[in-house]
């Protein structure tokens, strides 16, 4: 049974993007657009992984992770922050409890790669 990973990100074209590469590399895909469809999906959802952008309508990513690293349910559910911040320069909101940050642009090979690794 594939493992399932759940994409957050309200860019539309790069969520059906990764959506897309992570089908094609094996894995099963739940898309969401902003973060109360994510939260919406995570009530019938059980991810093995989540791929959370930062800056998301209605509800951001920074609860999303908090919500997801924090709950019982989801606690050992690695999360991987993909986001256009520049985490070497800029000082996140608040803290995260995530397990990767990664910026945008990024390397698929290097996210697969990633997801592969948190997945063991």
């Amino acid at each position: 049974m594939p493992r399932k990973i759940m994409i957050v990100d309200d860019e539309m074209h790069l969520a059906r993007i990764l959506q897309f590469t992570l089908e094609h590399a094996g894995y099963d895909v739940v898309t969401a657009f902003d973060g109360k469809e994510a939260l919406d999906a995570l009530e019938c959802e059980v991810p093995d992984l989540v791929i959370l952008d930062l800056m998301l309508p209605i509800v951001d990513g920074y609860k999303i992770c908090n919500i997801i690293k924090n709950g019982d349910r989801f606690r050992d559910t690695p999360v991987i922050i993909l986001s256009a911040r520049d985490f070497g320069k800029e000082k996140l909101d608040e803290p995260l409890n995530a397990d990767l940050l990664m910026e945008k642009p990024f390397n698929t090979k290097h996210l697969l790669d990633e997801i592969s690794r948190l997945l063991g």
